[in-house]
């Protein structure tokens, strides 16, 4: 049986996965195999010593202390993709919210109010304040090419848009989904220096944190249009502001406000409505909800953050999952300790990403608790689990 701490509201169909027989699923477990939330804040959490797992459902994890999980053994999912299309449906809204000066036109109308007959006249007469451009014709860059980024290039290209798309880490699998009429630039300069319109969807981390700046708006053109539902992080605020001041940028369309850029006109500030489509809080939960199952039953690992994907179709007796470093010799010390209990290795499985490594064993035999603490006592193994 397995203990499972939800810390959001999470879509029904997704817990529903979670069959009773083998799961207790609650918001106030006290020491979880599993946490499944959403936007909820783990920074200040104890992790409890069963933890085994977290699940996103969602693709960020800037809520999650990921260090500090990865040195208990602890896994911590995403889920890609799953609220793609919500997020690529937003951003072409974004577009032609950026070009045609809708806000501000519902706005005005709205001051209107009361003025009676007088009112179609009006507005006649005072729509030329909200006047802008088609987005047919322009050309957009999109500045990271994963699952969100190649629906948003594919989309604004089928609009009539020219569209250049930057990512030096893009994945075969978003390669395949990309249309061949995208144009892709080996610089990122280049996307800065002839879109009409940009895109950010990269991750948050220390490379990304600030890209957009006053160096990079300079290279762009006078009025673009600028185009942020990644993280408010990639943009300097206060060198935005300048820009949006001095025309440099047309308008700065962000899905996550801040006092800051509240302050400021020509934004556009969207109160982080990305994924908010049932579809998509579906789409998310059942993810992780698949995501944490097959770990704590069989082991596999799909679409961490921490640690790489590993996934062997189960045989054997036993199964040993070990979280450890990438560092040499971590198989053949499990090989051994193996071999001098007699016990027979049918498959093993092993997966490195950057520093950290995860090995799945299948064991003819009975492993006991003995061997694990023998495991678990080698300098840089992080995590063991027996599966039966």
């Amino acid at each position: 049986m397995f203990d499972i701490l939800t810390l959001n509201k999470i879509a029904a169909c997704g817990l529903d996965k979670f069959d009773a027989d083998n799961y207790t699923v609650s918001d106030t477990c006290g020491n979880p195999d599993g946490i499944i939330l959403r936007s909820f804040s783990m920074h200040d959490m104890e992790l409890g010593s069963n933890l085994k797992a977290v699940a996103r459902a969602g693709a960020g994890v800037n809520n999650i202390p990921i260090e500090k999980c990865t040195e208990k053994g602890i896994v911590v999912f995403n889920t890609p993709g799953a609220n793609a299309n919500a997020v690529k449906e937003l951003v072409i809204a974004g577009l032609l919210l950026s070009s045609r000066n809708i806000v501000g036109g519902i706005e005005w109308a709205k001051t209107l109010h009361g003025k009676g007959a007088e009112v179609a006249k009006l507005v006649e007469k005072g729509k030329g304040q909200f006047v802008g451009p088609e987005i047919k014709g322009k050309t957009l860059g999109v500045i990271g090419l994963g699952a969100i980024g190649v629906m948003v290039a594919n989309a604004a290209h089928n609009l009539g848009m020219e569209v250049i798309g930057y990512d030096p880490y893009m994945t075969i699998d978003a390669a395949w989904h990309l249309s061949r009429s995208i144009k892709k630039a080996t610089d990122i300069n280049d996307i800065y220096a002839n879109c009409d319109y940009i895109t950010l969807h990269v991750p948050a981390n220390d490379s990304t944190a600030g890209m957009i700046n006053s160096e990079t708006l300079a290279l762009m053109k006078d009025g673009v249009r600028i185009l942020n539902f990644a993280r408010g992080t990639l943009v300097n605020e206060a060198h935005m502001a300048v820009a949006l001041e001095e025309g440099k940028v047309a308008s700065y369309v962000v899905d996550f406000p801040s006092d800051a850029v509240l302050s400021m006109d020509n934004v556009i500030a969207i109160p982080h409505l990305g994924a908010s489509t049932p579809e998509s809080e579906d789409n998310c939960a059942m993810m992780a909800a698949d995501e944490l199952k097959d770990y704590l039953e069989n082991g596999n690992i799909t679409n961490s953050v921490n640690f790489p994907n590993c996934e062997m179709a189960r045989d054997g007796q036993t199964r040993v999952t070990i979280a450890h470093m990438n560092v040499p010799n971590m198989l053949s010390r499990f090989s051994t300790i193996m071999a001098e209990k007699q016990l027979n290795i049918l498959h093993m499985l092993n997966k490195s990403k950057k520093e950290n490594a995860y090995t799945i064993m299948d064991i003819d035999g009975d492993v006991t608790n003995d061997m694990i603490a023998e495991i678990s006592a080698i300098d840089g193994v992080l995590g063991v689990r027996i599966i039966k």
